[in-house]
């Protein structure tokens, strides 16, 4: 039994929902009186063997199903959504999501199919503190522009499991969230994203995914920002992220984490972690820190990079923040973990690197000269086989930790001697304005015309800080998707178009 309350977005749902039950009904009439001639599959299934039935809804900016306070439950449904919307109703509020709850809301999916063709047609969307969607052994499949697979804002809470979601248009992660951010729980599946700007995770929320499959074949597999996180464990993630969509930045990657000043994301440390997973990178860097600060943790996690010219670590300024004191901040706090590649650290940002458990590092920090401090912490049985020279400002490491291998390791203004002892200092992280600032944004926005934190209004939330150049809205101009010289740069923010969108940049 299906359980929902009408809302000013949900009127056309219950509409369409009472549509096909009145046509049910017709169906076991002609049933019931022999007369099986002209009936659909569906109407069969329907009232002889419990088959699906389909929710659809068409109209710009409704819902095909869109539930307030109660709690509903679907299973064996077919959703179909078409209908346009664009910038902030659907990408902070959720209008013309396929799947829509609010105000505390509920609602159980299973076995169901959500397809959406249209643009900002996010497919299964949460809304709000107290609004929880759980759907399982379900498939998702987004077309256009702007349009994610699963969705929270505002604090909203997703559950899938064993979900099939695959995304094609730009600026549409499908794992997505927005301003105000909530969790998300990824249990097994299969996630794929081909757009542009389409990372498979964009993250202004806690997002955990477990034992899943997640691949992107244009863009990154993770961006993270703000202070916000990410959680791998026994997952598999493939990035090839091959296309620009702004003059930001330089690089490509398969991990990018930062803060981008739109006040989408409180200020804070971004966190990333991977356990006992299985990256694979097949363009540019592994991870990009830019204008943040973040731990990185790893554990058991194997690395393949593809890209020969690659580095492990990108820690570097670019188009975010205050210039001068936007790079990025990192911590790598590293257990029972094998790393291979460059670190490249810039005079703007800075490195710590904590190894334990056994982990080991055959790579060089900052070869072609010093940049930023870093610090490189060896414990008891870690190890470090240098590939190249390298330069770091602190070390703590025991006698035979280090393995030089003919080349050369400055440790501030003195050549490291190998065999010797070292005791170092860490260096401390400090969250500036350019990271996020004085009443950077994050919280769980209002609605359109409701006051309070992020209505929008002088020095609401939503108002990104001074010093911060916020992504262009659309129809503003902009380097197009796939410009020259845009390599690495993030999705644009949520509530900017992709290039079939009407606008020049595009969105996660």
């Amino acid at each position: 039994m299906k359980t929902y309350t009408v809302t000013r977005k949900g009127f056309l749902s219950m509409a369409t929902s009472m549509a096909a039950m009145l046509a049910g009904c017709a169906s076991q009439a002609q049933s019931e009186a022999g007369s099986a001639a002209g009936e659909s599959v569906a109407a069969d299934a329907s009232t002889s063997t419990g088959a699906r039935e389909t929710i659809t809804d068409a109209s710009n900016g409704g819902h095909a199903i869109a539930v307030s306070v109660e709690t509903a439950e679907y299973k064996a449904v077919d959703v179909v959504k078409t209908g346009d919307d664009e910038g902030d109703e659907a990408d902070f509020y959720g209008t013309n999501a396929a799947v829509y709850a609010e105000e505390g809301a509920t609602i159980n999916l299973d076995d169901v199919t959500v397809s959406t063709d249209g643009a900002h047609a996010n497919a299964v969307f949460s809304y709000g503190e107290g609004s929880t969607i759980n759907i399982a052994n379900s498939s998702i499949e987004t077309v256009s522009n702007n349009s994610g697979a699963i969705m929270v804002t505002g604090g909203g809470k997703l559950v899938a499991t064993d979900v099939t979601a695959h995304t094609t248009g730009n600026s549409s992660a499908p794992i997505r969230s927005d301003r105000g951010g909530g969790l998300q729980e990824v249990k097994g599946g299969t996630y794929t994203s081909d757009g542009v700007g389409s990372p498979v995770i964009y993250s202004t929320a806690d997002v955990k995914v477990s034992d899943a499959r997640l691949e992107s074949t244009s863009s990154q597999g993770v961006v993270v920002e703000g202070k916000n996180s990410v959680l791998l464990s026994g997952c598999e993630l493939i990035a090839n992220n091959i296309s620009k969509n702004s003059d930001k930045s330089d690089w490509y990657q398969a991990v990018m984490i930062y803060q981008s000043m739109s006040g989408d994301a409180a200020q804070g440390e971004a966190t990333f972690k991977a356990e006992g997973s299985t990256i694979t990178n097949r363009n540019g860097d592994v991870f990009f820190v830019n204008n943040t600060v973040c731990t990185i943790g790893l554990e058991g996690t194997t690395f393949v990079n593809e890209d020969a010219e690659g580095n492990f670590l990108r820690a570097a300024t670019a188009g975010w923040g205050n210039e001068g004191s936007n790079g990025g901040q990192v911590t790598i706090d590293a257990r029972s973990q094998e790393i291979e590649g460059r670190m490249l650290v810039d005079e703007v940002s800075h490195l710590n690197l904590l190894m334990s458990k056994g982990s080991t590092f055959v790579g060089a920090i900052n070869p072609e000269g010093a940049g930023g401090e870093v610090y490189v912490s060896l414990e008891d049985g870690c190890s470090w086989e240098l590939s190249g020279d390298s330069n770091i400002t602190s070390l703590t490491c025991g006698t035979d930790a280090i393995k030089l291998g003919g080349h050369t390791l400055m440790v501030g203004d003195a050549a490291y001697e190998e065999g010797a002892a070292s005791t170092g200092e860490a260096i401390e992280a400090k969250v500036s304005e350019s990271t996020g600032g004085p009443g950077a944004g994050g919280e769980p926005p209002e609605k359109p015309g409701e006051g309070g934190p992020g209505a929008g209004g002088p020095g609401a939330g939503g108002e990104p800080p001074a010093g911060g150049e916020p992504p262009a809205k659309p129809g503003e101009s902009g380097t197009s998707a796939g410009g020259s010289g845009a390599a690495g740069e993030p999705p644009a923010k949520p509530g900017t178009s992709g290039t079939s969108a009407g606008g020049s940049n595009t969105s996660a």
